[in-house]
């Protein structure tokens, strides 16, 4: 900051730039839709501890009061409400790195609770009273217990007496001793992508820029993840067990920039081919097939459905699997091609499915539904 702004700039001197003027809810609404999302969520407040709506614990340091003068939140929630089916979720900082309250009680080593109780917890049930989230995603726990955040006090709160006491979920950010031990799902990490199937429902927070959670204007296109490999991590996600957050920077002005919403668009039409792979279905008995690493499973158990994710086509058209064990009866479809898939198995019981050959051109994954 000394290199490229004025002397005595503050990092809160950035809300008067935070225009978000060209901010529109009802498109955002559109795109996430678009993308094929079933939730979304958007950040409430950050670590900064500037709230996107008109918060009475958050005087002068809120965009009704400063930089945009809308309500953010509630605009978005209004359209994502009103014109999809998407849930809707609301991230939440727990600790804010400026807060004279939060910095006090961290100098007194957490024996004091002045920040959590007179700005936190009161910051918290309004949110939730104003907007009703579906999703809590809560974060910024990690320098104190969840004692000192009093989480125990308020998710007691929250699924007994709330508003969303019967819709609502949770993440596990509530303390440092919390994440990937208690939580309606795990989230763990940042980018949480084990590749192997969890004992808990979990999700994968990732973002599309490789490098940042927040847009940067020098970004270059390599490092942002192309639509195949935000493909792939949908599928061993889900294969896993878990769910994709996929995470999007807009701009000052409130635009989301033509590359997110490329890649955007992108999974949602690779979804509307292939979603039933992903929706409505479970991890199988293994995750990923014996022989090629590059093809993950799924499950409708209601169907008796197998769904086997090709994230590599294979040089020869031939795809080897060693994992299903199919009968004479058993019908195997590529989805979005019309025609019923060719397979033979040895007395090895290895599978060789004879793929259509030009069935894979500009796709960036492909799904086989075999019927067991």
């Amino acid at each position: 900051m000394k290199q490229r702004y004025p002397p005595n700039f503050t990092y809160q001197d950035f809300a008067r730039d935070f225009t978000a003027e060209f901010f529109n809810a009802s498109e955002w609404a559109e795109l996430f839709k678009a993308s094929g999302a079933k939730y979304i969520v958007l950040t409430s407040k950050h670590h900064e501890g500037y709230t996107l709506w008109p918060s009475m614990y958050s005087f002068s340091w809120n965009s009704m009061d400063v930089g945009p003068q809308k309500d953010l939140v509630g605009e978005l929630a209004q359209e994502i409400r009103h014109k999809t089916h998407l849930k809707f979720g609301l991230y939440h900082s727990l600790y804010e790195w400026y807060n004279p309250l939060y910095l006090t009680d961290k100098k007194n080593n957490f024996t004091t609770d002045r920040f959590v109780t007179q700005k936190i917890l009161p910051e918290l049930r309004e949110l939730i009273k104003s907007y009703k989230p579906e999703v809590i995603w809560s974060d910024g726990d990690w320098e104190a217990s969840d004692v000192y955040w009093q989480s125990k006090e308020f998710l007691a709160w929250l699924y007994n007496e709330s508003p969303v006491k019967d819709t609502v979920v949770v993440n596990d950010r509530w303390g440092s001793n919390i994440p990937c031990h208690h939580g309606g799902f795990f989230t763990c990490t940042d980018r949480f992508n084990p590749g192997v199937l969890q004992p808990h429902k979990w999700e994968n927070c990732m973002t599309i820029d490789k490098k940042s959670w927040g847009y940067r204007r020098n970004a270059v296109l390599s490092e942002y993840y192309t639509l195949a490999g935000l493909i792939k991590e949908l599928v061993i996600t889900v294969s896993c067990g878990g769910n994709l957050l996929m995470n999007v920077g807009p701009t000052k002005d409130g635009i989301i920039t033509p590359i997110y919403e490329e890649r955007l668009r992108g999974m949602g039409a690779w979804l509307a081919v292939n979603g039933e792979a992903i929706y409505n279905t479970k991890p199988w008995r293994v995750q990923n097939d014996t022989l090629t690493g590059s093809v993950w499973y799924t499950i409708n158990i209601k169907e008796n459905h197998i769904y086997a994710s090709i994230l590599e086509w294979p040089k020869d058209n031939d795809l080897i699997l060693g994992s299903p064990k199919l009968t004479k009866n058993s019908i195997m479809h590529l989805l979005g091609y019309p025609s019923e898939i060719h397979w033979s198995e040895n007395k090895f019981n290895v599978i060789k499915v004879n793929l259509p050959p030009n069935a894979h051109k500009g796709q960036p994954a492909w799904v086989l539904k075999i019927k067991i």
